[in-house]
This record gives C-alpha cells, structure tokens and sequence, in this order.
C-alpha cells in the first residue's frame, strides 16, 4: 500500500472513529448488579417470591438485596425515597397521584384478604364484627389498608380499643388462643400461616357472599372462589366453597430502573407465577390489569410481544452489551457508506494531482519561451523536470499518465529553438 492510500485510509478512519466518539456519548449506562427489593415480613408470601426471584437474578449475575418491611405502604416509602428499586405493593394501596415516577412491571397473583372468626361466632358479613376485638393488620401494612375500607363501608368502627394492630403472627397467635374474635390477613394462599388457620378446627372462614357488589364499589378488588377441597383434598379443606375478595399483588419500581433490569424482573415474574395458582389461570399473570401503577413502557412491551430478540437467543450480559452498544450502529451506517463511496474518488484524485500539477510549470515554461526567454534556461528547466517525473512513483495503473506527461515535456522541449 502506497503513502497516498495510506494518508486516505487514515483520513478515514480517523473520521469513523470521531463518528464512534461522538456516539459513544448516547450510549445508556450498563446495569447495576446489586438492586434492592421492598419484601414484608420474613414469614410472610412477599419474602418467600423475594428469595426465589434472587435465586433467578443470581444465575444472570444480578445480587437481589432483599428488604424485611412491614408491608406494602412502607415498601411505597422506601421505592419512592430510593431506598429500593423494586418492591411489593398490594393493589389498592399505592396512588399514582401521589407517587407519579412509580411504574408497574405487572400484578403478580391475587392475594385474598382471609377473615378468620371463632367457629362459635354467629358473625356472617363484615357487618356482625361491630363491637367485637379485631385484629386488623399492623399499621402500614397492606391489610391494615384494605380492611380499614372494608369495615368503614360496613358501619364497624376503625378506631378504638377493640382494634388491635398485629402482625400476622401473633394476630394468628392471638386468635388461636381466643383473645380475640376476628384477624384478617391479606397473603397468599401458599403461606403456611393460612394453611395453619384454614386446618384450625376451633376457627371459620369468612365467605364473602355480596363479593360483587363489593367489587363494584372497590375497583381494586377482584371476586375469588376458594372451592371446596382446593388446599387439602384428603382433609376437605376447606369443606364448602368460600367466596373471597382479592387485590393483586404487584411489583412496583422507580421509571428509571435500567430496562434491561426491568425485563430481567419481569422473566423472574413468568417463572415464578407464571403457571398459575389456586386463584389464578395458567398464563393468566403476571398481567397488566389490576395494578393502581401505569403499567412501564418495557414492561408493556415484554407482556405484549416476550423477550427483547437479543435475551432470547443470547445470555443476559450478552444482550445487554450488544443493546447497549447498538447505537454505535450509526457511525458505522451514516459514515462508513459514504466513506466508501467517497475515499476512492479521493485516492484518484490525490494520485492525478501529484501528476497534473507539473502541467502547470509546463504551461508557464511555455509561456515564458513565448514571451522570448532564454531557451538555455528553459532547457534546463526541462530537463529538471523531466528526471523528476521519471522519478516519480505512482500506482501502475495511472503509469500511463506519467508517460503522458513526459511525452508532453519532450514536445515542448522540442519546440524550444
């Protein structure tokens, strides 16, 4: 390769390389690999999911802190304060009014509120509890939120000394023992604690037979059927049908977590509740209905259409370099086409100048002999020149334009007296 392709190709690539440069700038930072997630107690369903997504993110490089809170209304705390990057939120708790950089990677599974009363009780509806000592969930939980409502609609009192806050434990500890007449919880019906009440024989389930007229006034809330036998079929458990009220739970994040997390959580979610439940369908969630959040721009699209094309044939920090760094795609498109239509007009006329410009002595050295200059002078002039050009180096395939040259020298040469 000649000095003249050299200095062009250089000139290119310099040019391609600013072009990246310049690109390079756009370029969305790579994710972090620690997140954070706002659970609920350690006995809880919301720490059970935690740990299983950890154990998904793991396998993609991802470490999942995982943070003990005490339910739903702290978890919107520590996500919009940015203490957690993802978190937990029962449906009908969280306001997009109130918290609008909050987004929605979908509900996850619906999550009954269970109300459990002493199997002597003559309590029927909601309404029968007035009076009565309650165990309603801790304060900032999620169950706390939804039975406050639920009561207030039917006339009981949320206040009081008969409204006890406890956490789920002792509440179930506590109505066990018969301190009080009533708990309810809203969890899952995989935690143990609803398996431990539901086989209790000394406690009833509450059926909520108006669960539709409920959930027209509570858009939050969906009508779910326990059927008869579902949790145990050996035990009969429960022994009849029972008509439950359900929010959904969903997993809420701040609208600038990394997209490529986003869609990881949201793979995480499909493994874990995607083949259904005892409420739920196969396939059913995680969904983009039920949650109080707009549901995030990538996590519509994940629902809508799978996986990004990268993350389904490539592993995650493959995907996500290559995502990263597709908009270096631009330099290579906007400046590496033209380049190649345009270098080699360059490197033709860079050769031809270094021939052509001996045209222009050549054209004065005749207009000076015309003018009656010394034809000695002129001679040696061209004859400099001459053993310039049989000296100069160009590619073979513009040799017969130096030949050309030199023909003209030695025309006007001869022309000289």
């Amino acid at each position: 390769m000649n000095k003249d392709s050299l200095r062009i190709s250089a000139l290119g690539l310099v040019l391609l390389i600013a072009g990246f440069v310049v690109a390079f700038q756009f370029v969305e930072p790579s994710p972090p690999s620690t997140i954070t997630i706002a659970s609920g107690s350690k006995t809880g369903a919301y720490y059970q999911f935690a740990q299983r997504y950890s154990k998904i993110l793991a396998r993609q490089g991802i470490r999942l802190e995982i943070l003990e809170t005490q339910g739903s209304v702290e978890n919107i705390q520590l996500l919009s304060s940015g203490k957690a990057d993802v978190a937990f939120v029962q449906g009908g708790v969280g306001d997009a009014a109130k918290t609008p950089d909050l987004r929605s990677l979908g509900s996850l599974y619906f999550e009954p509120l269970w109300v459990f009363v002493q199997k002597s009780s003559s309590a029927r509806h909601l309404s029968d509890l007035a009076g009565r000592t309650l165990a309603v969930g801790a304060e900032g939980s999620g169950t706390w939120a939804v039975t406050r409502q639920l009561l207030a609609q039917n006339d009981v009192e949320t206040e009081g000394k008969n409204i006890r806050h406890l956490s789920s434990q002792v509440a179930a500890r506590d109505l066990l023992a018969g301190k009080v007449d009533a708990a309810f919880f809203v969890t899952s019906p995989q935690s143990a604690l609803v398996s431990v009440l539901l086989a209790a024989k000394e406690l009833r389930l509450l059926s909520f037979d108006r669960a539709p007229a409920y959930t027209r006034q509570m858009h939050s809330l969906s009508a779910v059927t326990l059927h008869r036998g579902v949790v145990s079929l050996s035990g009969d458990i429960p022994p009849a049908n029972v008509q439950l009220l359900a929010p959904a739970a969903t997993l809420a994040t701040h609208q600038d977590l990394h997209p490529a997390l986003q869609n990881l959580l949201i793979q995480a979610t499909l493994d874990v509740h995607g083949g259904g439940g005892v409420f739920e369908d196969p396939g059913q969630f995680p969904s983009a209905l039920y949650g109080d959040y707009p549901l995030s721009a990538d996590a519509e699209r994940y629902l809508k259409n799978g996986p990004p094309l990268l993350q389904r044939y490539l592993p995650f920090w493959a995907a996500v370099m290559f995502d990263r760094l597709k908009i270096l795609l631009v330099p290579l498109i906007t400046l590496l086409f033209p380049l190649f239509k345009i270098l080699p007009p360059a490197y033709r006329w860079r050769v031809r100048s270094r021939i052509y410009r001996w045209y222009d002595t050549l054209g004065k050295i005749e207009r000076r002999a015309a003018q009656g200059e010394s034809p000695l002078t002129l001679h040696k002039e061209l004859a400099e020149m001459a053993d310039e050009v049989r000296s100069l180096k160009v590619p073979l395939s513009y040799a017969d334009q130096v030949y050309s040259l030199r023909l003209h020298i030695d025309l006007v040469q001869r022309s000289l007296p």
